[in-house]
């Protein structure tokens, strides 16, 4: 939590942005596992009510009256059975109190309070819910049924969230700093138990104990895989394989903020030598946005100068060919890389996604191809501003289905050379990601110390 004036302030800015109404921004509560006493822990809170109010409870909502300048934080106390299980929880006016939050109510307080807003047609404002309680709470208090909430959730305070959220204060990079001190000590963790015969499923244990031990968890599910070239590979019991590589995607929550690393290594300690021709292209393509990334510049337009770069080295290799901007344009690069350069990170690992994509990554004027396969994926495309931090997470991955279908269909046929793509069906894939601060000059990777992915660094 920061001082109480931080949340004064940025709750004060809310309210001139979005401008009349009432704000409702809703805590989280606990989510059962397998039956309603068992929740998974520790409970997450919802990033933007922790933005504004600043506290992890569970079953609190804050409201903000723009219209009569009252601030509330309604929720109801823990009652002395609870206390018995679980501890003295502070009440909800205490809670209050440490954000600079002076008006508390019970639950009950809260619904009397919706009844009386649309009676009076009352302009609400709600973030569309991703939880099924949420849903459901909105449905009861203002009588939106589920199916239409997305829809009718508030334009003006989505958009006004965004803004202040996209641009990282002081004090939240400094805790993005920390997070990624800890996801130094996952990766590092790992790169030392890779080798032949060490399960998936055991590595990626050691890392998330660690985010565990040192942070308040993992920031996403951790990816351990000896099948890199499968996004969101989830560790397995198998058993890791000489001459294989091995990717680590994973990060840590830390003060409510997050990190998100990438590296990739050889099983055996050394590359062979067609794996060190691909890392060098993927290590070149992840530096080469420190010279190009920074306030102005579209990061779409990063992400397509990074694209293009990695068909020349790929056209080095005989794996593509032809013109370079007719290959980018035409979405060739797209068999190697289907995702985006990066996304946004802060409180979320995918910052404020949540809140529609549309409006976190992109404006009017850096919008996506929707129906360009690997475009469709890009996250974040918007021109860049100081204190923005986004992932720098190239790759380059061989996907035999992919490679079948493309191949198939004659897609992108005159760039993509699929005899000798076919050698490389049981490369993998090769991802290095680190997690970037736009300065006001440029850019610098967030973390005192880096994770090595250098190739002189990481073979043994």
């Amino acid at each position: 939590m920061f001082t109480k004036e931080t949340y004064i302030r940025r709750r004060a800015e809310l309210k001139k942005l979005v401008g009349n109404g009432i704000i409702i921004l809703f805590g989280n509560n606990e989510a059962p596992y397998n039956y309603p006493a068992n929740c998974y822990a520790p409970m997450r809170q919802d990033s933007t009510f922790l933005y504004y109010f600043g506290q992890h409870r569970d079953g609190l909502v804050g409201v903000i009256d723009i219209d009569n300048d009252e601030e509330w934080l309604f929720g109801d106390d823990i009652d002395i059975d609870d206390i018995v299980w679980m501890g003295f929880v502070p009440s909800v006016s205490d809670l209050a109190a440490e954000v600079g939050v002076t008006k508390t109510a019970p639950m009950k307080a809260f619904c009397q309070l919706c009844c009386d807003g649309i009676a009076t047609h009352r302009d609400f404002h709600f973030l569309p819910p991703y939880r099924f309680d949420t849903k459901i709470q909105i449905m009861e208090l203002l009588g939106i049924q589920p199916s239409q909430q997305k829809e009718k959730s508030s334009l003006a305070l989505i958009q006004a969230v965004v803004n202040m959220r996209s641009t990282k204060e002081a004090q939240e990079i400094e805790a993005i700093e920390r997070a990624c001190e800890v996801g130094y000590e996952m990766h590092t963790t790992a790169q030392r138990l890779i080798r032949p015969g060490v399960t998936e499923r055991y590595i990626g244990g050691q890392v998330d104990g660690i985010a565990r031990s040192l942070a308040q968890g993992t920031s996403f599910a951790t990816i351990f895989t000896q099948h890199g070239e499968i996004m969101h590979g989830s560790p397995s019991d198998a058993k890791l394989e000489a001459r294989r590589l091995a990717l680590c995607d994973a990060g840590c929550e830390l003060d409510d903020y997050c990190s998100d690393h990438t590296r990739t290594m050889p099983v055996s300690g050394k590359f062979t030598q067609r794996q060190e021709e691909i890392y060098r292209i993927v290590e070149e393509c992840h530096d080469y946005v420190l010279n190009v990334a920074k306030p102005g510049i579209r990061y779409r337009d990063v992400h397509f100068a990074v694209c293009r770069l990695m068909t020349e080295r790929l056209k080095e290799l005989g794996l593509m060919m032809g013109d370079t901007d007719a290959a980018v344009d035409a979405g060739a690069h797209a068999m190697f890389l289907p995702h985006g350069l990066g996304h946004m990170m802060g409180m979320d690992v995918h910052d404020m996604e949540g809140l529609g994509q549309q409006y976190v990554g992109f404006d009017y004027k850096t919008r996506p191809n929707m129906e360009q396969f690997g475009t469709n994926c890009l996250r974040m495309g918007r021109e860049l501003q100081e204190g923005f931090v986004v992932t720098d997470e190239p790759g380059i991955y061989f996907i035999p289905a992919l490679i079948d279908d493309w191949r198939a269909r004659g897609h992108c046929k005159e760039f993509i050379n699929y005899e000798k793509l076919e050698t490389y069906k049981d490369f993998g894939g090769i991802r290095i990601e680190d997690d970037l601060l736009i300065t006001k000059d440029g850019c610098r990777f967030l973390g005192k110390s880096r994770i090595p992915y250098h190739i002189k660094d990481i073979q043994q």
